[in-house]
């Protein structure tokens, strides 16, 4: 992969996932242990978002995509076990 391939990915996921992060919503239905799993996985991806953010900063490219991959996969496991709510198809893997 090309530098401005890596570059070019690296920008998608972080506009992707920070999209995310915003419309993301905890499922009111949730226990109070669903709620409380819903806030470690959001923090985690928020984590990992910041983590991301820094790489790309530094210019650790393929370190911060990885990072903004492992964000967006703690909001779509959260979305599959429906411990969040979501609808958009083109953001989230749905149940």
């Amino acid at each position: 992969m090309s530098t401005a391939d890596l570059k070019n990915k690296v920008e998608k996921y972080r506009k992707l996932t920070g999209k995310a992060l915003k419309v993301i919503e905890i499922n009111e239905k949730n226990s109070e242990k669903e709620n409380q799993i819903a806030k470690d996985f959001l923090s985690m991806a928020k984590n990992y978002f910041n983590d991301a953010k820094h790489f790309e900063e530094k210019g650790d490219l393929l370190t911060a995509l990885a990072a903004y991959s492992y964000a967006h996969a703690w909001l779509d496991a959260g979305v599959r076990a429906r411990i969040f709510k979501a609808e958009d198809d083109q953001l989230f893997t749905l149940p």
